[in-house]
């Protein structure tokens, strides 16, 4: 009552001082006005006078007389405002150059117009502004909610946004494990009754696209209960102390809809690991995750509410927020698999027309590495084809065509290309193909064009993968390395002089070589011990407090293996190649008439090719 009290005298104080600015600021543009007329002085008057410049003479005295006003029409028709203390004088000087002046009478003030109505009319809009800034500070306490920072930036989901677990394809495991989630939503007391505690969050870790925003949206569509989503960056402004309070008003909003799930999606944008930034340990982030992990299992009370949260770099998390109490489950969502791939594509083509050239098990067994979000692209991109040709259904060309699109990028048709450069990317993507089908691990070839594409790759080879792997074996990652550097070789045996096309096979071949030594132990000279730098592309922060652990003898050795690496799986291609050059200049010379072959026509050469038939 107290608070209430001084709350309506602070709010009229506030009124009233506002009004005496106001009826100050009105007195002084009064003032200022007047004073920015043009000046007109009595001597100035009588040189008028002197020289016959004066037509006419109006004099209007005030109320306390002998003041007034003289108004004095020149003979060019300008006309002179004089404020006088005395009328007399300037009716007298008129009169002795033979002019009549007009003496008006005294006028009678409304004491209402000048003094009454300009106070009330400043009174009132002092009123408007007090009252609207009155009923903006009711919708909260403090600046933060008179303005709505503090207010959560939570979305509640519609019932035409609800999704089940029909809805989401090819993670059988990981639906199984949410399965019980759904069952204590759903019955909750016969969990309770036997001393079971429902758990207060879950984490959803994986790639990119794989689906865990579905899996917690369908998650809330099964069990029924309303569904709250926002995104870690929403927590955090430039402002003191908004985070914290938009995390309370998040949870407020919540319990009074439990059983729920509140959905967090990228919530590494909000809790990073504390202290790994150069701001210290009180920046507005951290705060933010302190109010987070007090709500989630502190002293906040709130059952019935589920926290579901999504990110792909669950190791840059706080270890404090993946504690058992608050995220109690932690669910990795894989890739799919062959089969997962194809219910994937069963889903997204329920609403689009195919004809009967596509075959979705195919399609799943070419798409290997890809997520449910690429594939759902695919299926667009194919379906974007078929409607530009006019055509109300897709075939098996939009499939290979969107499959290029994704995987390498559009093809640029238009672009003009000299035979020079032409003859250079035929016989760089050839020896590209020739390791993709000679070595068993990468292959087989798919597709070998010389069409630039919108990566601004001058063309490519595509193999197609057999089969789905888990691990990369060290023979694969050799011929991978093989097979990168599979275009500089063609270049270097062929042309008298070798090109920058393969700076970005150069590159990829390097990194993989590097992580072969420093991440997989695969070098018998350096040995089974990781050298890999923890950090060093997460946090600036914490990169900075920590010196690494390879010495600089040991970095030496690094380079060393690496380099030894490259130049064996170097002159393993070379050798390849060289027993194939008859395929390198049939399958160039092909590529420079058809400009793209398929794998068939690739596989062909082998057996076709006329031996040492330059191009």
């Amino acid at each position: 009552m107290n608070n209430e009290k001084r709350s309506f005298g602070s709010r009229w104080g506030t009124g009233l001082l506002l009004l005496l600015i106001m009826m100050f600021i009105l007195q002084f543009a009064r003032t200022s006005l007047q004073q920015a007329e043009t000046p007109y002085t009595f001597a100035a008057l009588e040189q008028d006078m002197d020289g016959k410049r004066v037509s006419d003479v109006e004099i209007v005295p005030n109320a306390e007389t002998p003041t007034g006003t003289a108004r004095i029409t020149l003979g060019s028709g300008e006309i002179r405002t004089l404020y006088a203390t005395d009328i007399r004088e300037i009716e007298q000087l008129a009169r002795q150059h033979g002019l009549d002046p007009i003496v008006r009478d005294v006028p009678k003030e409304s004491w209402f117009l000048t003094s009454v109505l300009p106070l009330l009319l400043v009174a009132a809009i002092c009123m408007f502004f007090f009252y609207f800034m009155n009923m903006q500070s009711m919708g909260g306490s403090g600046n933060a909610r008179m303005l709505d920072f503090g207010k959560s930036r939570a979305r509640r989901a519609t019932d035409k946004d609800r999704v089940t677990f029909e809805d989401v394809a090819g993670l059988d495991e990981e639906k199984e494990d949410l399965q019980e989630i759904v069952d204590f939503l759903k019955n909750p007391d016969r969990y309770t009754s036997v001393g079971a505690r429902i758990p207060k969050g879950v984490l959803l870790e994986g790639a990119p696209g794989t689906g865990k925003t579905l899996l917690a949206k369908a998650i809330a569509g099964e069990a029924q209960v309303p569904f709250y989503s926002i995104s870690g960056s929403d927590f955090v402004e430039m402002f003191v102390g908004v985070g914290a309070s938009r995390v309370r008003d998040m949870f407020e909003e919540a319990k009074k809809d439990a059983p729920c799930i509140v959905f967090i999606d990228e919530i590494d944008a909000v809790a990073r690991r504390r202290g790994t930034g150069l701001g210290g340990g009180h920046d507005e982030r951290e705060q933010t995750l302190n109010q987070l992990l007090v709500e989630m299992d502190g002293f906040g009370i709130n059952e019935g509410i589920i926290v579901m949260a999504a990110t792909n770099r669950a190791d840059i998390l706080d270890p404090a927020i993946l504690r058992p109490g608050r995220f109690d489950r932690k669910i990795t969502v894989s890739r799919p698999d062959v089969r997962g791939r194809e219910a994937i594509l069963k889903v997204h083509a329920r609403n689009k027309p195919l004809s009967d050239d596509v075959n979705l098990e195919e399609i799943a067994r070419t798409t290997a590495g890809f997520t449910g979000a690429d594939l759902e692209n695919l299926l667009n991109e194919a379906a974007i084809r078929s409607a530009r040709q006019n055509r109300k259904y897709l075939n098996q060309d939009d499939i290979k065509e969107a499959f290029i699109k994704v995987g390498i990028g559009a093809e640029k048709k238009s672009r003009i290309i000299s035979e020079k450069e032409k003859r250079i990317t035929a016989y760089h993507e050839s020896g590209h193909a020739i390791l993709f089908h000679e070595l068993e691990d990468v292959g087989p070839v798919y597709t070998v064009s010389i069409i630039p594409t919108g990566n601004g790759a001058a063309g490519y080879t595509m193999p197609l993968p057999g089969k789905d792997e888990m691990f990369a074996t060290r023979g694969r990652m050799l011929h991978d390395i093989m097979v990168s550097l599979g275009g500089r070789i063609a270049e270097e045996l062929i042309l008298d002089d070798i090109t920058t096309g393969a700076s970005s096979d150069i590159k990829k071949a390097t990194a993989q070589a590097r992580q072969m030594v420093t991440r997989y132990g695969m070098s018998a000279n350096i040995g089974t011990i990781n050298y890999e730098q923890e950090g060093e592309d997460v946090f600036l922060g914490y990169d900075l407090g920590h010196t690494s652990r390879t010495s600089e003898y040991m970095s030496g050795e690094i380079d060393r293996e690496v380099k030894a690496i490259i130049d064996q799986c170097y002159k393993d291609a070379k050798e390849i190649i060289m027993a194939h050059l008859d395929v390198l200049h049939a399958s160039a010379k092909l590529l420079i008439e058809k400009e793209k072959i398929t794998g068939e026509e690739f596989n062909a050469l082998f057996t076709a090719a006329p031996a040492g038939e330059y191009v």
